[in-house]
């Protein structure tokens, strides 16, 4: 039985096994963000805070392409989803961060809940196949290749640290705080 907290978040399992241990922390991790973004409007989403360009728009996008990347065409080697196929990413390395802007609250929503629900799909996919030492289709540059493992760590992290960001521009927008 999952444990949900005051925020609605699914606790991670204090006694599972590694695979169940780490999808824990990662939907943990996931919801938190949700949280952070939850009930914000256009111009909440484009808030920046000091000297940063970041914005939770933007962020929202980013983790959305985060998901695509790491868990379809990392891990299985498919090709890129739309909007990520259209993009010009040599051209414009960031373009998930800034282009943000033109999306709507809802349009950014969607994007980034459909990845997360194909993300979960995929790594079911891998786990089926190889467990979390399943490795990706794709290598780095260097020749390594990393395993469900590492990518599941990395997504973890990921959003770790998105959300300390979050945690600030959220407090900025209207004082809600929390970890």
């Amino acid at each position: 039985m999952t444990n949900i907290d005051e925020q609605g978040r699914p606790e991670p399992p204090v006694n599972a096994d590694e695979t169940g241990t780490l999808l824990g922390f990662l939907d943990f991790q996931r919801a938190t963000f949700e949280w952070k973004i939850g009930g914000l409007d256009a111009a909440g989403l484009n808030v920046t805070v000091a000297a940063s360009s970041m914005t939770l728009g933007g962020m929202i996008k980013h983790l959305a392409y985060v998901e695509d990347y790491w868990f379809s065409a990392f891990l299985h080697g498919r090709d890129a989803h739309a909007p990520w196929d259209a993009v010009d990413w040599k051209a414009d390395s960031d373009w998930d961060w800034h282009s943000a802007d033109q999306d709507t609250p809802e349009q950014l929503m969607e994007l980034w809940q459909d990845a997360v629900t194909r993300s979960r799909a995929a790594v079911k996919e891998a786990l089926a196949v190889g467990g979390p030492e399943q490795l990706a289709r794709r290598t780095w540059p260097n020749g390594d290749t990393p395993n469900l493992r590492w990518i599941l760590c990395h997504m973890i992290e990921e959003y770790a640290r998105h959300n300390g960001h979050a945690d600030l521009i959220r407090e900025s927008i209207d004082g809600l705080t929390g970890e």
